[in-house]
């Protein structure tokens, strides 16, 4: 699923190229996570990779996820997180706090770490897990960064945004960029964070935690315990 449906076409015409070998039931539709169009406890598994950081009510595509799962199914998913590009934004600020005297967001606004957990368990999902990674890419310069994150489509895609970036605020950009950031071979760095997110929907058989103050063994008891062996 995806809101393109150009690209949508595209996975389509890959899958029928690949001969389908394992005969596997697959449809392709056009759809917005906001409005996702799957019916109540009808599949077993949602996965989203590096998508859902461009919906505007994360949450709530969250909770029709949760939905759309069956007891025990699994939602896993991967989005970009707030460190994300961390260079590119500090030298746009200063950039721009320099030839304009103001700020205006070059990237769209990205999810933390710390929020993660909170939106699996403000979705509804049991077991929650939240994983991170993060990789660099070297580029030749900072422009060659601009104009690949323009050809991904990965720039602000805030509707309150001033779109246009001066030459001389993009020149600035690139040359504090390297000041700042810049590796012994000449190349420039951009961090990018993937958050990993898993959740399960409810169901009877998973582990559930002990009431309080249910416990029989005492911490203190432990540490006692293993102090002795030590």
């Amino acid at each position: 699923m995806d809101a393109s449906y150009d690209m949508v076409q595209r996975c389509q015409n890959d899958y029928h190229a690949s001969n389908n070998p394992d005969n596997t039931e697959t449809m392709f539709v056009v759809g917005d996570e906001e409005f996702l169009p799957i019916k109540e406890n009808s599949v077993d598994l949602v996965i989203s990779c590096l998508g859902l950081h461009w919906t505007n009510d994360l949450p709530g595509a969250m909770i029709q996820s949760m939905l759309a799962l069956k007891p025990d199914g699994l939602f896993l998913a991967a989005i970009l997180g707030g460190e994300t590009l961390k260079e590119l934004r500090i030298a746009c600020t200063v950039a721009q706090m320099e030839r304009e005297g103001g700020i205006s967001p070059r990237i769209s606004p990205l999810a933390q770490v710390r929020d993660a957990g909170n939106l699996l368990t403000r979705a509804g999902f049991n077991l929650p897990g939240v994983d991170v990674d993060e990789y660099t890419v070297k580029y030749e310069s900072a422009l060659e960064l601009i104009e690949h994150l323009r050809a991904m489509g990965e720039t602000n895609a805030l509707s309150q945004m001033n779109t246009m970036l001066k030459r001389d605020t993009a020149l600035a950009t690139a040359a504090i960029y390297d000041s700042m950031f810049a590796s012994e071979d000449g190349t420039v760095p951009a961090t990018f964070q993937v958050i990993y997110m898993t959740g399960w929907k409810e169901h009877s058989s998973q582990q559930k935690p002990k009431r309080r103050g249910s416990a029989t063994v005492s911490f203190k008891d432990i540490q006692t315990q293993f102090g002795n062996q030590s």
